[in-house]
């Protein structure tokens, strides 16, 4: 491959969408589930693979933001990392006169 960098793009652009979509998952099931969510094998399947993100978001937000509203923060975070990963590979392409799609 001649281009790594767009492969680098793309592979950080994917990963930040699975995460986004188990924080999605997380939140709809959340809401449907109501108190039995503790015990539903899903809910504990999006808690282990948004448990990495989250504790990042912990470390980066400042102390007055409290846990409960982390995996919203944790969802604005990644939902503006993609757009930021979507405009550089643009860039990217656009500099390397590339047909992105």
């Amino acid at each position: 491959m001649s281009h790594p960098e767009l492969l680098i793009l793309g592979v950080l652009r994917a990963l930040v969408e699975v995460a986004l979509l188990f924080l999605l998952g997380q939140g709809l099931l959340y809401v449907l589930a109501g108190r039995g969510r503790a015990n539903n094998p899903m809910y504990k399947l999006f808690i282990l693979v948004t448990s990495p993100v989250i504790k990042v978001i912990r470390l980066i937000s400042p102390p007055q933001i409290l846990d409960k509203h982390l995996p919203f923060v944790a969802f604005f975070v990644l939902f503006w990392a993609w757009i930021g990963l979507a405009y550089l590979k643009r860039e990217y392409c656009t500099a390397n006169l590339l047909q992105c799609f």
